[in-house]
Parts: structure tokens; sequence; C-alpha cells
């Protein structure tokens, strides 16, 4: 039987996946990557420290993804994020689980992760063209192989992996949805996701650098009048508006982006009701009555915030506390509670974490990631329309669609 022949598109992580467990079951396998670094968006990812899945069982994962988690269930069934640790720590890459099922290499360096997948493409005997693919050669029902600008390869089978729009210095320059168009695939609107926001209010500008720990995040969708994210966790303020974990978790469900049509509530004080709230100022203020409102202010708020909030509640810093009024002392407290944001619009494609859109997947087999336009063209990673939380899903997204399409391209072979 002939050796099976496989381009890969793409060395990022689903790339450099793909085609080593390609390469090590029996394939035949050349991987095509433009740039001269091999996994370069995946040697920046969690700051360097590549958080490269969740430790969480599948219930919990597949509720992490907000986009596609139906069509992915069968490819994480069976490359979990255990399978993906057992996967890296049998290449030799120690890794740890910190907060909120992190995982991460013990030597918090990506790049040890990176050289894992090129090892593992070495031990396959991976033919590494450095040369940026034009086009796919395309017969009537199947793909034939690819073009680069120096000349055509013939291939039995090709994977897409180029990842999205994202970080495109990293060389995510969108090649792969052309491929797709050409193939006959549909492509849904892409946006940045897992992106800071850009407020219309400018205050947040005058408390820049201001991080804050367990604050509550309430996310409304004025067009539908619904509640679409209500989470506990850190955010951080910026000259353009805010940023931080709860922040870009909360930008991947904000579809149709338009000015105004989503409003952010920071409840500043998670832990107390209102009549809590109004219980403690009561409490802690008529001993130190003699104070003003802005001193007062700091049992409650680091000191940055205090003249927003005051602002905002319409209550001048330098009254005394003791002639605060009952109208202003619930105005505080809705501030505290409610403090408002409108959104703007999504930061850059530069500053975003991943692509939400991409690859119709009602076009593509969920068991093989074949595409259904065209026989032996397969996809995997963010080019498809799946997208998830920060933590890790994102990656292990990328190794199971990876992995998906490896078992199916070698199904003659044992992976």
């Amino acid at each position: 039987m002939n050796q099976r022949s496989l381009a890969v598109i793409g060395g990022g992580a689903a790339g450099l996946l793909a085609a080593g467990l390609a390469a090590n079951g029996g394939c035949r396998v050349t991987l095509f990557e433009s740039n001269r670094q091999l996994g370069r968006k995946l040697r920046i990812t969690g700051k360097g420290r590549c958080n490269l899945t969740n430790a969480c069982d599948m219930p919990d994962f597949l509720e992490k993804i907000p986009h596609g988690n139906r069509f992915l269930y069968s490819a994480i069934s069976r490359f979990t994020p255990y399978d993906v640790i057992d996967f890296f720590e049998s290449r030799g890459v120690r890794l740890k689980i910190e907060r909120g099922n992190r995982v991460f290499p013990q030597s918090d360096q990506a790049n040890e992760v990176v050289q894992a997948l090129i090892d593992d493409c070495r031990r396959g005997d991976v033919t590494i063209r450095r040369m940026r693919v034009k086009e796919l050669l395309l017969e009537k029902d199947r793909v034939a192989g690819v073009s680069t600008d120096k000349k055509q390869f013939i291939f039995d089978r090709v994977l897409i992996a180029t990842g999205g729009c994202s970080y495109p210095g990293t060389g995510s320059t969108g090649d792969g949805y052309h491929f797709a168009k050409q193939a006959g695939h549909t492509v849904s609107p892409l946006r940045p996701s897992l992106v800071p926001l850009i407020t219309k209010e400018k205050w947040p500008t005058r408390v820049q650098g201001l991080s804050l720990r367990n604050v509550r995040l309430t996310v409304m969708d004025t067009d539908h009048d619904k509640r679409i994210y209500f989470q506990q966790g850190e955010a951080l303020f910026t000259h353009f508006g805010v940023s931080g974990p709860l922040v870009l978790q909360a930008s991947a469900l904000m579809d149709d982006m338009r000015p105004g049509r989503y409003q952010l509530q920071f409840d500043l004080k998670p832990a107390l009701t209102e009549e809590m709230l109004e219980q403690r100022i009561l409490r802690e203020w008529n001993r130190a009555s003699g104070k003003t409102i802005g001193n007062l202010m700091r049992t409650l708020l680091p000191s940055k915030l205090i003249l927003p909030v005051c602002q905002l509640a319409k209550i001048p810093i330098g009254q005394l506390g003791s002639q605060m009024t009952k109208l202003q002392r619930k105005q505080l407290i809705t501030v505290l509670k409610q403090l408002p944001l409108t959104v703007e619009g999504f930061k850059s494609w530069e500053e975003a974490i991943i692509t939400s859109g991409g690859i119709s997947l009602r076009e593509i087999n969920p068991k093989t990631m074949e595409s259904k336009r065209k026989k032996g063209l397969y996809f995997a990673g963010e080019i498809l329309d799946i997208d998830g939380y920060t933590g890790g899903f994102n990656l292990q997204i990328a190794w199971a669609t990876a992995a998906a399409a490896a078992r199916a391209i070698c199904e003659d072979h044992k992976i």
C-alpha cells in the first residue's frame, strides 16, 4: 500500500500537533509555514507561559465554549484535556495545574511546549517547507494539492490549520479563509474575541492601571433587554476602557457589536446586599461623622475610584459624611452595586486573543474534521467557527480538532 501524503498548511498549535501525529501514524507529511519561526503565536500565549489546556470535566469544559460546543463534543471526547496532559508529559514537558484548573508547563516557558511539538514532527520525519501557500489545487470533488509562489505540490490530503485573524503580527493573515472559500465553504462573519473593550465613558482613563479583584460583571444586551453575562472575578481599567479576565470572557458573547448595544455593570461589593452595604455605611460613617465623604470612601474603595464613583452618584467628595441624605446614600449604593459603562466597540485584532466566527461547522464532519464540500480536505484549530473563554479552552479546541483530523487522515494506520 502506498504511503498516504498529507500537506499541513500552518505551523501553529493545531498544525504542529496534527503533522506530528499523522507522520508518526504512517503518513508522509509536509508542513508549509511562511513564518521563519514555527509556533510563533503559541510561544506568546499565556504571556509566554502557555496555558495549554484546562483540567476540568467534559460538562464544565463545554460550558466554556459559547460557540460550537455541540460540534466539538466528538473531537474532545476522543482527545480530552487529560489526553493533552498525557501527550505532553510523555514527551518530557512537566506540567502543573493552577487556579481555575489552568494547565501550564512547570518551567512557565511556552517554548518548551513548542519544542515538544517540533520534536514530534522530527521523529515522524515531517518535511518543513518555508513557503506561503497561495491556492489549493482542486479537482471536481476533491483536493489534489497546494500551489505556492515557487511550484505546485500534489498530495492525497490537505489540512488547513492557518489560525484566524488575531495577533496578525504572528502570521495570522486570514489565508485559510481564502482557501476555504475557494473550496466552496461558507465563512461566517469574523470578529475579534477575548478582547478588551472601548467604553463611551472617558473616566476610566483617569483610573487606568487600576485592577479590581472579586468584582461581579453583568453585561446587558439592550437590543433584546437580556442579560448575557454574569460572573465574578478580576477587571482592569485602561486608557481606552476596560480589560482583564472578566471583560475578555464577556467579549466572547458580544455578537453584532455596535456602539451602545452592550451595557456593563460592575458590582464593586458582590459579597454585600444593598441592605448590608447601607448598614455598613451608616455604622462606619457615624463613627467618623466629622470626615468628608471623600475620606470616608477610603473604607470602601481604592483611592483612584473615589472621585469617579462620587461623580456618578452626584455626591460632592468634600461634603461631610454626616450631611449625606438618604437619597444620596441610595444613589451611592446603586453606583457601588451597578457601576455603569457603555461599550463603544472592541479593541483591534492586534489585541484580540482569538477570532470568533470562521468556517461553517455545518460543512464539516465533526468526527473527522473533513470538508463536506471537497474530499481529502480537512480543517483544524482557530479557523473553525468555534471559540471558548480564556483559561486554556481555545488551545484545547486546537489540540482536539487537530487530533481528530490526524486520526481520520491516517485511518489505515494506528495513531
